[in-house]
């Protein structure tokens, strides 16, 4: 083993950058908050290829003289803390001084900055492993970061990020982020040319929202306010019934600054419990302020993670105020009776009889010797049945109900209320679930579609325009080949909304089926990264034939029934749904004889 001895600057810089930047949209977060905390009420960044080849940065705050500008990239440079005691007390988004200096290490970075006083402004050049070149510029007031070719010198990073489509979604959120704990500010963004967002300066939090997250989420929010001894709380929170699969817009901050916490999240849902069902998750947006002495943002090296001195009270404060907020806006506990301006309940005392209804003896006639098996025509005969007779007419009738006592044909099919189809065969009766013999049918005629052997749209004249977010729109850019293969015509509708024209096969054209379908995609898209084509389709394709928003029960006639087996009887796998459910059963005569 080598003898023990200190990194080198260069080394130890890369190390930094593993912590801090890994993805461009680290480098976004970094710098836009940079530019919050130099005072900057305008902040633009402008994106190419995802961050892959720049990511720039510009803002009208206070700028560097030149010594600050050259001092920045030095690790451990900065003007948030000077003495321990600062760390209890932090305001500001940056403080530990290792954003810029990791950021440079493994990118091409500029440097355009000058303070209001500055006649000149300062440039500064890095591209490790040449030396820093420092230079005089002519520039506004403020900072520009231009970062280029990110991780050029360690193309292992490079490799491993994923494809452009991801990247900018993850860019777009860090940037959504942002924008909405300073609704004062002005944004904007622009990716490969095209302006995604501007953002003016909003006089509320619901008016950033709107302009951000668009009318179909800000909608469905209603205010949350609570002040206690332990925090302060405001924002908004979504409505019951506009919870959704995905669980996109949903962010925490704590005294400005966006965090990502698991447990906290629980005390929301669970404010919610009853309200929604299992699997959909409500919006929120919730800002907590408290003191920075009872919070600790230095956990990670990204920031995204804090601890509460008190964990446990601010669990049961947001449950408690989620909770109220849901009641108070008529989506929870009942209706008051005793609070003041409620409706009143007539009493009812001593003169109840006069408000019952008169008493009706109907005094019916029986007939037990009507036989229902009997035809009109038949001469009716009179008789009392046994017990025993009565049941097995009861079971009789039960069963006929369903048309498994009729005469069938050996190729005659039966469907009962558009969820089973019942088949006679050699052995006793098939029974066959619908729903999940659809799923494997598409799951199937999908990966044969991209394969280019099968086509399975179905085209709508009334196309749907659904709002799915800016980075949820170059998400479906970048694979339109393949949902186009797959069924499915989406097209981008302005910058954060689709236009739904084609879906596969036994899709709901219904609108909240198709916003739920293209929920359940969107997340396929994200979660799906493999490095082998073939795979990432077929699981893509797999998640999607199980959707929910694929139609069941309804009518299916004869002809239907017969196709849809035909179809499943041709699949590769006639047993097991994409997911390995039981799709048909055969009943033979011991099973037969179990439910009687």
């Amino acid at each position: 083993m080598a003898g023990i001895k200190i990194l080198s600057a260069q080394v130890a810089n890369l190390i930094a950058a593993g912590e801090v930047v890994q993805r461009p949209a680290s480098v976004v977060k970094e710098l836009m908050e940079n530019a919050i905390d130099a005072g900057a009420d305008k902040i633009d960044l402008i994106i190419k290829d995802s961050g892959r080849t720049l990511i720039n940065v510009i803002d009208n705050g206070c700028g560097m003289s030149r010594d600050e500008a050259v001092l920045c990239f030095e690790r451990h440079a900065t003007s948030k803390i000077a003495a321990p005691d600062d760390l209890q007390n932090i305001h500001t988004f940056g403080f530990r001084g290792e954003a810029l200096p990791s950021i440079a290490a493994v990118s091409q970075l500029c440097l355009k900055s000058r303070r209001e006083q500055d006649e000149c402004g300062t440039q500064v050049r890095l591209n490790d492993p040449e030396p820093l070149q420092v230079g005089d510029c002519a520039c506004p007031k403020g900072c520009n970061f231009e970062v280029r070719n990110l991780f050029f010198n360690t193309p292992a990073r490079r490799k491993f990020l994923k494809s452009d489509t991801v990247e900018f979604k993850h860019i777009v959120d860090e940037f959504s982020r942002i924008a909405l704990c300073r609704p004062d500010l002005n944004f904007s963004l622009s990716h490969n040319g095209r302006e995604i967002y501007r953002l003016k300066s909003d006089k509320s939090l619901k008016f950033r929202v709107l302009n951000l997250l668009g009318n179909s989420v800000a909608d469905d929010l209603v205010d949350i306010v609570a002040n206690t001894s332990l925090l302060r709380m405001n924002g908004l929170i979504g409505r019951p019934e506009s919870a959704r699969k995905s669980q996109g817009n949903q962010f925490f901050f704590v005294n400005g600054r966006y965090f990502r916490s698991a447990y906290l999240h629980k005390a929301v849902m669970n404010a919610y419990s009853e309200m929604i069902p299992d699997g959909l998750n409500p919006s929120y947006v919730i800002f907590l302020s408290v003191d920075p002495q009872s919070v600790d943002v230095n956990i990670s090296p990204n920031k995204t993670e804090v601890k509460f001195e008190n964990e446990a009270m601010v669990f049961q404060t947001i449950y408690a105020c989620v909770r109220e907020t849901l009641g108070r806006n008529g989506f929870g506990e009942g209706i008051d009776f005793e609070a003041e301006g409620a409706v009143e309940l007539p009493q009812i005392g001593q003169n109840y009889n006069d408000y019952r209804a008169e008493k009706i003896d109907p005094n019916p006639s029986l007939d037990w010797g009507y036989n229902p098996f009997e035809s009109e025509s038949t001469t009716k005969q009179t008789y009392m049945p046994t017990f025993e007779a009565r049941q097995y007419d009861k079971v009789r009738e039960d069963v006929s109900a369903l048309g498994l006592f009729k005469e069938m044909e050996a190729e005659e099919l039966i469907v009962v209320e558009g969820k089973y189809i019942v088949k006679r065969v050699s052995r006793g009766l098939m029974l066959c679930k619908v729903s999940r013999a659809k799923q494997r049918i598409l799951y199937e005629q999908m990966l044969r579609a991209l394969k280019g052997e099968d086509k399975v749209a179905q085209i709508t004249l009334f196309p749907l325009q659904v709002q799915v977010g800016a980075g949820n729109v170059a998400l479906i850019e970048g694979k339109q080949e393949m949902l186009s293969n797959m069924g499915f015509d989406i097209r981008p509708f302005g910058s954060d909304s689709v236009i739904v024209s084609a879906l596969p096969l036994w899709y709901d054209f219904s609108q909240e089926a198709v916003e739920e379908l293209l929920a359940e995609l969107l997340q396929s898209l994200e979660e799906e990264h493999s490095s082998l084509p073939e795979m990432m389709q077929s699981r893509i394709a797999g998640k999607l034939a199980q959707s929910k928003a694929l139609s069941s029960g309804g009518k299916l006639s004869q002809a239907e029934a017969k196709a849809l087996m035909d179809k499943l009887m041709s699949c590769n796998n006639t047993e097991c749904t994409p997911s390995g459910k039981k799709i048909c059963r055969i009943l033979g005569p011991e099973e037969l004889d179990k439910l009687f």
